[in-house]
């Protein structure tokens, strides 16, 4: 999973829309889509101002996290 793709994830569990999350950082929403496609890499503030304001660390939004389940690698169940 990506940075973007995690940003997204997080932000979803969140409850909040890009827009929500745009403004809460000072951005707009388009910027916030850019970065959860990964078309603009965000810099360590700003990932440390995405991460405030979603609730997780920046690591977090690295690493991937432990799900405790197992997948099936022939069938992805």
């Amino acid at each position: 999973m990506t940075v973007g793709e995690k940003i997204r994830s997080s932000r979803v569990n969140a409850g909040l829309t890009q827009k929500e999350l745009g403004d809460k950082m000072g951005v707009d929403s388009a910027t916030v889509g850019k970065y959860e496609r990964g078309i603009l890499n965000p810099k360590l503030q700003t990932l440390e101002k995405i991460a405030a304001v979603l609730g997780v660390s920046v690591p977090e939004l690295f690493a991937p996290q432990p799900t405790n389940t197992i997948t099936c690698p022939h069938c992805g169940k």
